[in-house]
């Protein structure tokens, strides 16, 4: 790509700024749960119709709208998640929730906005390019259900490159991240039920406590990580709830155990998850118990970005920010994405965009904070990010 094309992206990019700003906050203030995003959905469906993208409906609340170049080619899928959070909104500005209870605190409101910033660009482009751009807003990222629609659904079929972004207020505004390899942990979810039967404590011989079956349980699970996987691997067995009885003087015939499992390989997720549930029915037999259910929620897969399409990103971070500013050894994280889902379909990367002003301390809070923030230059970046890595790949 010429210099004076890649000038004029930028000069696009700052052209659209104040509207990009004015999407996320428009997003900001009406936030929506999970496979909720009624409202949301229907205002990127107006701003597609007004740049006479067209697009078809994935699920309830996806969209995937469509650019053709001006001849077949091949395709690239870039992907914004749009879901809020159930959060209390605390950060005290203007453009703060107004639905009680939720917050776009993790960033989705700006991943949205700097997308139909770039589908705008990139519309006004068509005619310059081959092959063929799809926009995916995909709805209920933060529960694992929303990258599978489209996944399912048989939409990336055909795709042979995906991208997406994810803004970050570790990260300071005017540095973009692509990091090779694996970046976010899976999310697997999983439940065990205890079923044993009751009997009056003063005769615990007479009953099977599952309370006891479910607790060895519970403490069995840690030793996956200390004994069966190797300390160079990075895993997590975390249990956070356990259930059990009805009263102290009875023996608990029921019990729950809710956990999740956490890796950054498709091989260790499957020897663990299996090691959980082998470990899970052993025990309770040797309690005389035994699990009457045991399930795993798939919420997302380990996010590993493919090495050439990381490339790729690295040199278009470049250029919009300067070598100095790409971050090429970003921290793994055991927060989990689905935008694995997409790359399990075709290679790509997710990126990372900084938000992160060090002179304002609005925009130092975490993810998922009361009072998360970002610095709104960083919405410039993350929209040139997609048009000059989707215009870059379907050139090559």
């Amino acid at each position: 790509m010429s210099i004076a094309v890649e000038k004029s992206i930028r000069e696009d990019v700052l052209a659209g700024k104040e509207e990009v700003i004015a999407l996320r906050r428009h997003f900001h203030q009406y936030p929506e749960a999970s496979l909720k995003e009624y409202e949301t959905i229907k205002k990127i469906k107006e701003e597609l119709t007004k740049l006479a993208i067209p697009y078809v409906a994935v699920g309830e609340t996806g969209v995937l709208g469509t650019i053709e170049g001006n001849k077949p080619g091949k395709t690239i899928l870039l992907r914004a998640d749009i879901d809020a959070l159930e959060l209390e909104d605390r950060t005290g500005k203007e453009y703060q929730s107004k639905n009680p209870g939720l917050n776009h605190a993790c960033g989705h409101d700006g991943h949205a906005a700097a997308l139909l910033g770039a589908a705008k660009i990139l519309k006004s482009r068509q005619a310059d390019f081959s092959g063929k751009i799809l926009l995916a807003f995909q709805p209920a990222e933060e529960i694992g259900a929303g990258a599978c629609q489209f996944v399912d659904g048989g939409f990336v079929e055909n795709v042979d490159r995906v991208f997406g972004i994810h803004l970050d207020s570790s990260v300071e505004v005017g540095k973009l991240v692509a990091t090779p390899g694996p970046t976010n942990a899976s999310c697997d979810i999983f439940k065990i039920e205890v079923e044993g039967f009751s009997s009056h404590v003063a005769q615990p011989d007479v009953g099977r406590d599952a309370a006891l079956a479910a607790a060895s349980i519970v403490v069995e699970l840690q030793k996956i990580v200390a004994r069966e996987v190797s300390p160079l691997d990075t895993v997590v067995v975390g249990i956070g709830v356990i259930k059990a009885g009805t009263r102290y003087n009875i023996v608990a015939s029921h019990a729950e155990i809710e956990g999740t499992v956490r890796t950054f390989s498709h091989e260790t997720r499957a020897f663990v998850l299996k090691r959980v549930e082998e470990i899970a029915n052993q025990i309770a037999e040797a309690h005389r118990t035994k699990i009457s259910n045991f399930s795993v929620y798939d919420a997302a897969g380990p996010l590993i970005n493919e090495e050439e399409s990381t490339e790729l990103a690295q040199l278009v971070a470049a250029d919009i920010v300067g070598a100095e500013n790409v971050i090429k050894a970003h921290p793994k994280s055991l927060g989990a994405d689905d935008f694995a889902d997409f790359l399990s379909k075709a290679p790509g990367v997710y990126g990372r965009v900084g938000t992160r002003n060090l002179k304002n301390e609005d925009t130092q809070f975490g993810h998922h904070h009361e009072q998360f923030d970002i610095d709104e230059d960083g919405l410039a970046y993350a929209t040139e990010y997609h048009v000059q890595y989707a215009l870059r790949y379907l050139s090559e």
